[in-house]
């Protein structure tokens, strides 16, 4: 048993490090494939027309809500920085797909669902030394993250968001430009975390 208990605990970092990105590139490339002009954005959860649907019944916002929220749910579990608060945020949004697909007897689609309901499951699993607390109302005993998080790399990765979000706007015009602006914006982010090792040694 302590055996297991030892080779789970070394596994389940990776696999969970693997999990968030996985499930952060589905929802983040779905969302801006709906958000993209002329959905010119590679995404793998449709459909991309979403928006246009929901209009015809006075609900276009909502569509556009609904591609934003997978967009940022995308962006917090695929840098991974703030991971927990996405697996927490992705589960309504896959239970509501779920849903959805159910109810319009689409085929395969559920069980797609399922396994990425399953994915986010053990993400939130992983995340329980930060989770729990929400339910017992105790102080949790968790690790530090090495490095520490700092502001610099807050400040960091917001800017990272705002640039991949503003290529929304750019790939009205430029759509190669706006993909661009999209993996910059990807690439610091992850630069955050190397901004917490400096800030750590200062």
């Amino acid at each position: 048993m302590q055996l297991l208990r030892s080779l789970m605990g070394r596994l389940t970092p990776p696999a969970a490090s693997l999990a968030s990105v996985l499930l952060g590139l589905v929802f983040f490339s779905s969302g801006m494939a709906k958000l993209y002009a002329g959905h010119r954005f590679p995404g793998f959860i449709g459909p991309v027309w979403l928006e246009d649907a929901l209009a015809e019944h006075g609900l276009g916002l909502l569509g556009r809500f609904i591609a934003w929220a997978q967009a940022l749910i995308g962006w917090l579990l695929l840098t991974q920085r703030f991971r927990a608060l996405g697996a927490v945020m992705l589960v309504p949004m896959l239970l509501g797909i779920l849903l959805v697909t159910v109810s319009l007897h689409w085929q395969g689609t559920p069980y797609v669902i399922a396994v990425l309901l399953a994915m986010n499951l053990f993400l939130l699993w992983a995340e329980r030394r930060l989770l729990l607390p929400l339910l017992t109302r105790q102080p949790a005993a968790f690790p530090e993250p090495d490095p520490p998080l700092s502001l610099p790399g807050h400040l960091a990765w917001l800017g990272a968001a705002a640039l991949a979000a503003g290529s929304v706007w750019v790939s009205a015009f430029m759509v190669q430009a706006a993909w661009g602006m999209a993996a910059a914006g990807l690439a610091a982010a992850y630069a955050g975390r190397q901004i917490d090792r400096i800030a750590a040694r200062r």
